[in-house]
This record gives structure tokens, sequence and C-alpha cells, in this order.
């Protein structure tokens, strides 16, 4: 397969961890489509960071919860040939204890991890059928696999992905298509900095540190590449020994 002929789309690519997986993506010569709802400027820094080491990349905003609009940015996307690389990485936090969490918190966090999930990868899963090779990767969390208090909208949004991981995966298997889902623990990130201090985060993870967004990149990295052929249908935990 012939690098810099793929083409990958990462949602949430304006964010922490998404950026990370870019710039990961750009350096192993794919050309990269930075997603964003709204924040077109740093979606346009990661650009410019993937471009400023050689690579290739553009800009691209709709939101994901927008059946409509999502399917008509993955038609605009497909004129130019199948995008082979997936990274579902879009998501966010609505945290309450779950008596008092609002209808409105449970069903955002669950719109845009689990619809959002449908509305981009089902568009583009056909035509990545016909080359007869892809990569659909998700980022779920630990959450899904160990819980949290006060994160039941969120574990309940990553276990879903999860589940429509190795059921894909199963459906696409004899196509050269892998999906997997890779669940971080605590990351260092702009939305995990106010939830774990130093103390909360040696008290939780083994190795004491949370971990970077370049290490999750690179498992990601790994999974979309050509090496990572044979490994489908699983949920890999990157955590510092958490679980």
């Amino acid at each position: 397969m012939n690098k810099s002929a793929i083409r990958a789309l990462v949602t949430g690519g304006s964010g922490g961890i998404g950026a990370a997986i870019c710039r990961r993506l750009g350096a192993a010569g794919h050309f990269v489509y930075v997603h964003a709802h709204s924040g077109a400027a740093a979606a346009a820094a990661v650009v410019g960071d993937i471009e400023g080491v050689g690579g290739r990349a553009a800009a691209v905003h709709f939101d994901l919860t927008d059946a409509a609009a999502t399917r008509a940015a993955a038609e605009a996307l497909l004129e130019a040939g199948a995008v082979q690389i997936l990274v579902n990485n879009a998501g966010i936090h609505d945290d309450a204890v779950f008596p008092g969490m609002s209808p409105d918190q449970w069903g955002r966090v669950i719109d845009l991890s689990v619809n959002g999930f449908y509305n981009v990868t089902q568009p583009l899963i056909l035509p990545m059928i016909r080359t007869r090779w892809g990569r659909i990767i998700s980022i779920s969390s630990v959450t899904s696999l160990i819980g949290n208090r006060g994160q039941v909208n969120y574990a309940a949004a990553k276990g879903a992905l999860n589940a429509a991981t190795k059921a894909l995966s199963l459906e696409v298997a004899s196509r050269g298509i892998t999906v997997n889902a890779v669940a971080p623990g605590i990351i260092a990130t702009p939305m995990s900095g106010s939830s774990f201090d130093a103390a909360a985060i040696a008290n939780l993870v083994p190795m004491k540190r949370a971990g970077t967004p370049e290490e999750v990149a690179n498992l990601v990295g790994f999974l979309a590449s050509e090496e990572a052929a044979y490994i489908s249908g699983q949920v890999i935990s990157i955590n510092g020994g958490m679980i």
C-alpha cells in the first residue's frame, strides 16, 4: 500500500489527543483531514504543524451530530477517492452523578460519541471496502472498562463504541479492513487537566504519571499501519497499568 496515496480523517482533530494523532499520521506519509466542529483556528494550526515538516493536510469543519451535514461532508471527501483511515476521536465530557444527570447531559455525550460514529463511518465504509484496505480506529476510554463515578453517560457512550468496534470488525474482516478501539487512561490534555491533580494520578496510576497525547497517537499510528494488519476487533487500553 502506497502510504502517500492513503487519506486519513481524524474527527476532533483539533483537540489534544486528536492533534497528536493527526501529526503522527501525517509523519507516516498520509494525507490527513483534520476535523473540527467549532475549533477552526486550532484545526488550521494542526494543518500548519503537519505541513511545516513536509506533510500534507487540510482542515474540514462539520457537526458530527448533524447526520445530513456529516454525510454531505463525507461525500465531498469521497469525490477525491476513498478515505482509508478513519479515527473516530471526537467526544465530550459532561459529568454529573447519575441521580442528578439531566437528559441533556446524557443525550449530548451519547449523541457525539455514538451517533457521531455512525454518521461519519457509515458513508465512508463502502468506498473503503471497495479498496480492500482500511483502518477504523475509535478512541474509547478506560472508563468504559472499569467505570468512573460521575461518568455514567461517558462510560455508556464509550462502551457502545467498544461493542460497535467488535461487531463491525467481523463484517469487514475479509475485506482487508481492521476495526479497533483505543481506550486511554489519564492523559495530560486540557480536557483532563482539571479533573486529576498529581496526588490523584499517583493514587490511580501505577506508573505515577499521566500519559501523553503522543503516546496515544503512537498506538493509533501502529494500528493504522500495515504492521497491524492482523489485529482487529480489539479494545486496547493505554493507561499506565491502571488495569
